[in-house]
């Protein structure tokens, strides 16, 4: 925990970028695994050069998926959260106590929540194959009224707790760790209707 945190310290945008990669990867394979799926098939691809490691990443559910969703938490979740905590934690630089916290926590969800939902929902159209604008515009208007409901539900919790137990430099990951929970937990959801 403490190499974690110096390098949070020294490199805090790669870290959580590192960080969002990782929780993101893990999502679906653990999302399948806690649903009880079968593995897949292994990849055809993996196949032709190491049937062994092709074998081994389908035990493990690991697919095409969990790897898009590792580019979505390096390159789109980790630095938009960074520099939206950034953004909400500047704001109130100097302000203290509960007229602090509510600040932070309105900002949270009224101007953070709705960007971060946003572009949660049309990576996940394009992950999903999307390719029109038009279709992830339809994806996001389609699910963005019920992504806002749940954050509205989660998100003040997170945002008290970090307030309370975390220096405003680590609450990026903290919140990258909630949504991994969330997201796993809704995988599983979602595997199991599906299967």
């Amino acid at each position: 925990l403490a190499a974690y945190l110096r390098a949070l310290a020294k490199r805090p945008l790669l870290t959580k970028m590192v960080t969002g990669a990782v929780l993101s990867f893990l999502q679906e394979p653990l999302s399948s695994s806690l649903a009880h799926l079968p593995s897949p098939a292994p990849s055809q691809t993996v196949s032709r050069y190491s049937p062994e490691l092709a074998l081994l990443l389908a035990r493990l559910h690991v697919s095409p998926r969990a790897l898009k969703l590792a580019l979505y938490g390096f390159l789109i979740s980790a630095p938009m959260g960074h520099f939206l905590v950034l953004m909400i934690t500047r704001a109130f630089t100097g302000v203290q106590g509960v007229k602090a916290r509510v600040g932070q926590l309105a900002m949270s969800n009224l101007i953070a929540a709705p960007i971060q939902v946003s572009a949660y929902l049309a990576s996940m159209a394009i992950i999903q194959g999307a390719r029109s604008p038009q279709q992830v515009l339809a994806a996001v208007q389609s699910g963005f009224l019920r992504a806002m409901k749940m954050t509205w539900m989660t998100s003040p919790a997170a945002v008290l707790f970090a307030q309370q137990f975390f220096p405003p430099e680590v609450w990026a990951v903290w919140f990258n760790f909630v949504n991994f929970c969330l997201g796993t937990y809704f995988g599983v959801v979602i595997k199991r209707q599906q299967a």
